[in-house]
C-alpha cells in the first residue's frame, strides 16, 4: 500500500483531519529540532554592495555583512567589542578590514582586531588586540546558487558544527543542463513572521482568490482537491504533501517543506516540462521574515519551455521582475500580517483551537503548525527572549505596502535602476520644455511673418501656426508624457498599494 493509500484510509478511519495530523506528530518522534544550528539565506550576493557594511537580522540578532581583502563575505554581531557601537555604521577599508566609525578600532575577516589607534603603543595595542574580547562575534557564512547563507551561532564550536550540515539548495540547480533555466532571484521583507509564510505558501487554496487576475480566477478556479502526504514527517527534514490537481495539463503537483527555510513547490507536466518555485522565509525578527525566491524551468525531451508562472516567467531584466514583483507578493500581504496579529491577541493554547479548518485542503497547513508546536519547540526561539516583542497591528495600510525600506534599499541592482529611471525622467521633462520653446519661437517667426505680409498687402493663408509648429509641440507632449509616465513608475520602487475590492 503506498504512503498516499495509507494516509487517505487512516484519515477515513479518524475523527477528523485534524486529530490524524496531531497523532501522527506525536508519536516517533526524535530530537527537537534546533533552529539556530542552521544555515539560512541572508542575502543574494549580486544585490549586495561589497564597499559597504550591510546591516541584517536573523533570529532576532542584529548582524552585519561586509567583504574582507581577500573577496569572502563575513558575518559579524552588529556590536563593537569595544563599546556596541553597530558596526553596521562603519566603514569598509581599502585594506580589507571593516572599521568602526566610532573610535576607529579594525577587524579582519576572522573577527580579530587588528587596529586600536588609541592605543599607548605598538606593543600594548597588541597586547590588547591578542585579548580575545577585543574579538567580534563572527558567524560562519558560505556561498551558495548565488545567495548567502548564515549559521545561526557564533563562535569556533559553532563553525565546526555548520561544516557537518549543507544548507537547503535546489538540487536542480547544480546539474549543468541546459534543459534547467533559473529566473532571477527576488528578495524582500515582510512584515509577517515566519510560520505565516509558510502558512501560505502551504496553502494552494488562496492562490486563486487572493491573486486573482494574476494566476487564476475567484470565481471559476476556487475548487475542490485533496492534499495527500507524499513524504514522511520528519523533526529534521520536514514533509512533503502532493495536489490532486483538476488542470489537466498536470501530471502531479509537490509542495515539499524543508525546515528551516525552504517550501518547494514543484509542478510536472504532461508533456515532461516541470515548474520549481524555490521559496525560502528566513526568520529575521518578531512580526518579520526575509523572503528570498525564484522560478526554475525544466524544459521537456523536445526542449519546450514550460509557462512558469504569469508573466514573471518572460524574459525581463532583474531590476523590473524586482519592482513587479510588488503585484504578486501585496495581494496576500495585508490577510498574513492581520492573520498574525490576530492570532498573538488571542493567545490560545493551541493553534487549532482559533481556526477552523474542516477541508483537506488545509491538510499541509495543519501538519505545518503541528510539526512546529511538537518537533521545533513552538516557535522561533528569538535572541533577546523576552526582550523582543511583536509589533502591534500596523493601523496605516499603506505603510505595510512599502518597498524602498523593505527592498530597494538593499538591492543595488534596482537602486541603479531607479537612478538610470530619474536621469531620463529630468531628461524627458527638460527636453519637453526646450521643445515647447521652440515651438513657441517657430510661432512667434511665423506670426512675425504674416505681420509684415498683411502691412505689404499680400495675402496669406490665415492665422494658424505653421506645420512646424505643430510637430515641436507634439514633440514636447511626448517627451512629458515620457516623464510623467517615467515618475508613475518609478513610485513602484517605493510603495505599491493594492486593494481587493478594486480587483475585478
Amino acid at each position: 500500500m503506498t504512503t498516499e493509500t495509507n494516509f487517505l484510509n487512516l484519515q477515513e478511519s479518524s475523527p477528523s483531519i485534524n486529530d490524524y495530523t496531531e497523532q501522527s506528530l506525536s508519536v516517533n518522534t526524535d530530537d527537537i529540532f534546533q533552529w539556530t544550528k542552521q544555515w539560512y539565506p541572508i542575502a543574494v550576493v549580486d544585490f549586495l554592495d561589497p564597499s559597504h557594511p550591510n546591516k541584517v537580522q536573523l533570529l532576532g540578532q542584529d548582524l552585519v555583512l561586509w567583504k574582507d581583502g581577500t573577496g569572502q563575505w563575513r558575518c559579524f554581531e552588529d556590536a563593537c567589542p569595544h563599546r556596541l557601537a553597530p558596526l553596521s555604521e562603519g566603514r569598509v577599508e581599502a585594506d580589507g578590514t571593516l572599521l568602526c566609525a566610532y573610535h576607529a578600532w579594525r577587524f579582519e575577516g576572522t573577527g580579530k582586531c587588528v587596529r586600536i589607534p588609541q592605543a599607548k603603543d605598538a606593543a600594548t595595542e597588541s597586547q590588547i588586540c591578542a585579548n580575545v574580547k577585543a574579538c567580534a562575534k563572527v558567524y560562519p557564512t558560505q556561498e551558495q546558487q548565488g545567495l548567502l547563507w548564515v549559521w545561526g551561532e557564533s563562535g569556533s564550536d559553532a563553525l565546526i558544527e555548520s561544516q557537518s550540515r549543507q544548507p537547503r539548495t535546489i538540487s536542480e540547480l547544480e546539474t549543468n543542463s541546459d534543459q534547467v533555466v533559473k529566473l532571477f532571484w527576488n528578495i524582500r521583507d515582510l512584515p509577517y513572521g515566519w510560520d505565516f509564510f509558510m502558512e501560505n505558501v502551504a496553502d494552494p487554496a488562496h492562490v486563486p482568490v487572493s491573486h486573482h487576475g494574476l494566476v487564476g480566477n475567484r470565481y471559476r478556479d476556487a475548487q475542490y482537491y485533496d492534499m495527500p502526504r507524499i513524504r514522511e514527517i520528519s523533526t529534521q527534514e520536514g514533509f512533503a504533501f502532493g495536489v490532486t490537481t483538476t488542470n489537466p495539463t498536470i501530471i502531479n503537483a509537490v509542495h515539499d517543506f524543508q525546515p528551516p527555510c525552504l517550501m518547494k513547490i514543484s509542478s510536472t507536466f504532461t508533456d515532461g516540462g516541470q515548474l520549481i518555485l524555490a521559496l525560502y522565509a528566513t526568520p529575521t525578527r518578531p512580526g518579520w521574515c526575509r523572503h528570498i525566491g525564484c522560478q526554475i524551468l525544466v524544459k521537456n525531451n523536445e526542449g519546450r519551455t514550460p509557462k512558469g508562472l504569469a508573466f514573471f516567467a518572460l524574459p525581463m531584466p532583474t531590476w523590473l521582475g524586482h519592482v513587479l514583483a510588488s503585484l504578486f507578493l501585496h495581494q496576500d500581504l495585508v490577510f498574513l500580517h492581520y492573520q498574525e496579529k490576530t492570532l498573538l491577541m488571542q493567545q490560545p493554547e493551541k493553534w487549532l483551537d482559533a481556526v477552523y479548518t474542516p477541508n483537506p485542503q488545509d491538510k499541509m497547513v495543519i501538519t505545518l503548525r503541528q510539526w512546529l508546536l511538537k518537533r521545533a519547540g513552538g516557535g522561533v526561539p528569538w535572541f533577546g527572549g523576552s526582550n523582543l516583542m511583536y509589533p502591534p497591528p500596523q493601523q496605516d495600510k499603506r505603510q505595510l505596502f512599502d518597498v524602498w525600506t523593505t527592498h530597494t534599499q538593499h538591492c543595488t541592482v534596482c537602486q541603479k535602476a531607479v537612478s538610470r529611471i530619474e536621469r531620463l525622467k529630468v531628461l524627458s521633462y527638460v527636453g519637453a520644455m526646450l521643445l515647447l520653446l521652440v515651438a513657441l519661437m517657430v510661432d512667434a517667426r511665423a506670426l512675425s511673418v504674416q505681420a509684415v505680409l498683411m502691412r505689404a498687402g499680400e495675402s496669406f493663408l490665415g492665422i494658424w501656426p505653421p506645420v512646424l509648429f505643430w510637430v515641436f509641440l507634439g514633440l514636447a507632449a511626448t517627451f512629458g508624457t515620457t516623464g510623467y509616465l517615467l515618475q508613475r513608475f518609478s513610485r513602484l520602487f517605493y510603495v505599491y498599494e493594492f486593494d481587493h475590492a478594486q480587483n475585478h
